[in-house]
């Protein structure tokens, strides 16, 4: 019988699904069990430049339409994809394993909300007139043409719609590629668009591994590029699109820091550094995974940090009672179970977890080292898992250099009663997406993304049209035109 989670095929390519067995087989395994689930294939060069040229020439028809005719569509879509919440949600946690209890909240509802968001500011995009004495200049804001979207596989729903809301909000086609890893939910995401009266060809979703990213990247029909990934993916995805002198958007990885006060109320950060470094197993690239605490209460916290990561549930994801799922893959489990067994060899006290759950599937105990030192490994480099490194720190300028002591700038978080102290401390953090006693929050209105290694641009927000958009001004003469001769 064929599981619930196989889809009709492997790719939708101008309003429908198409399959070409010639591809690479890819297995989709089920992380809360081993097994394989469903098999989709990878985008042969026949479906790469099906997928293209289908795009290529829906867009320019797409781009006419009035922005208001163009938002009722991703509106609709929203609609249809809250409507399936229950669904979408049960194929989001087949894909990357996280448990339902998760997924009803945080994934499709996040998709829905970026489409009805960019749907409703896609009449809004005109340009300015700008008077200069008798003659004038106005401008427009036009599409960039073709987009290619390249997912990660931590929030597959999600990104397949924070890049494709935006970019067709702005009139552009998108030819999305999912991670290999979770290939199922972006396929969704494109037969509501088209349910929803998108035309056909406006999102395509197709298949593959890096050689299918790179074949996207390098096509000079494509005008934009937006990745999700780990850094060094990016530095060359971003290295290939400037080859052709591509627009891009690169939202990458971090090792953020969350910082805690002494007078901060051990309840909210703790909430905080749990969110921060054990929602989604970990697997966040915005995660606040430094976790810096003032001496005074470093024993209360962790007491109490320990006590409430007691309380996670793992178990079938399936089940709402779960409240910690396992790792996305067999490899990232290994990867994380590498990266605590540093943190153990480098001298990090383990607090809670530290190894594998005794159970089918890929999980690993929510793990939490205390005295961690910032030259040691767990300290430095993103795991991608359930680790948590608590490190101590005495005042308030010891504590920001070392913050600001790293490659990456993602996300921060400070926890304080003070607030001018808060917001001080934000303003001096090398970081895009900033928390004050909160941590994790990423409501589409607000802008996200990083500095540094951690990427260029911004996605969610106002900010993103300007990164699916460019700027047309002409300067109109009311009067003679005076030359030299």
């Amino acid at each position: 019988m064929t599981h619930p989670a196989q889809p009709k095929a492997s790719h939708f390519i101008n309003g429908e699904y198409v399959e070409d067995t010639a591809g690479t087989p890819i297995p989709v395994i089920y992380a809360a069990t081993g097994e394989q689930i469903a098999t989709v294939h990878a985008a042969t060069p026949a479906i790469v430049e099906q997928a293209l040229s289908t795009a290529k020439a829906a867009q320019t028809a797409w781009a006419r339409m009035t922005g208001t005719e163009r938002g009722r569509i991703l509106r609709r879509a929203a609609d249809i994809m809250r409507e399936r919440n229950h669904e979408l949600s049960v194929l989001e946690t087949y894909d990357t394993g996280k448990p339902l209890q998760e997924t009803l909240v945080a994934d499709a509802t996040s998709g829905a909300d970026a489409l009805e968001y960019f749907g409703g500011l896609a009449a809004s995009l005109t340009g300015e007139h700008i008077p200069l004495g008798d003659d004038w200049v106005y401008t427009k804001r036009e599409a960039l043409g073709l987009c290619v979207g390249i997912g990660a596989w931590n929030y597959p729903t999600q990104i397949a719609c924070w890049k494709g809301a935006p970019a067709l909000a702005c009139g552009n086609a998108m030819v999305f590629k999912p991670s290999e890893t979770t290939p199922l939910c972006a396929l969704k995401v494109a037969e509501i668009l088209i349910e929803a009266g998108a035309p056909a060809g406006i999102y395509n979703v197709i298949q593959g591994m890096g050689e299918v990213g790179g074949a996207l990247v390098t096509d000079p029909r494509v005008d934009k590029v937006s990745l999700t990934g780990s850094v060094p993916t990016g530095k060359k995805v971003y290295a290939a699109a400037a080859e052709g002198m591509k627009h891009v958007t690169m939202e990458l990885g971090g090792k953020s820091p969350l910082i805690i006060f002494d007078d901060a109320d051990i309840d909210n950060a703790v909430g905080g550094a749990i969110n921060g470094n054990f929602y989604s197993s970990g697997q966040v690239c915005s995660n606040g995974t430094r976790v810096f605490v003032q001496k005074g209460i470093k024993e209360k916290f962790l007491a109490r940090l320990a006590e409430r990561t007691g309380n996670a549930i793992l178990g079938d994801p399936m089940d709402e009672a779960t409240s910690f799922g396992p790792m996305v893959t067999e490899n990232q489990m290994n990867i994380v179970l590498g990266y605590i067994e540093k943190g153990k060899e480098e001298g990090a006290r383990l607090i809670c977890g530290g190894k594998r759950a005794d159970m089918d599937g890929y999980f690993i105990e929510p793990t939490v080292f205390a005295d961690v030192t910032d030259d040691m490994t767990i300290a430095r480099e993103e795991i991608f898992g359930p680790v948590m490194s608590v490190l101590d720190f005495d005042t308030e300028e010891e504590v920001v250099a070392r913050a600001n002591d790293t490659e990456f700038g993602l996300s921060a978080g400070v926890f304080t009663k003070d607030f001018t102290r808060a917001h001080r401390v934000i303003g001096n953090l090398e970081a895009g997406s900033c928390f004050i006693n909160s941590y994790n929050d990423a409501p589409v209105e607000a802008p996200f993304g990083g500095v540094k290694a951690s990427g260029v641009g911004r996605e969610n927000s106002k900010e993103a049209i300007k990164h699916f958009s460019q700027v047309k001004s002409v300067y109109v003469r009311m009067g003679d035109v005076e030359a030299a001769f």
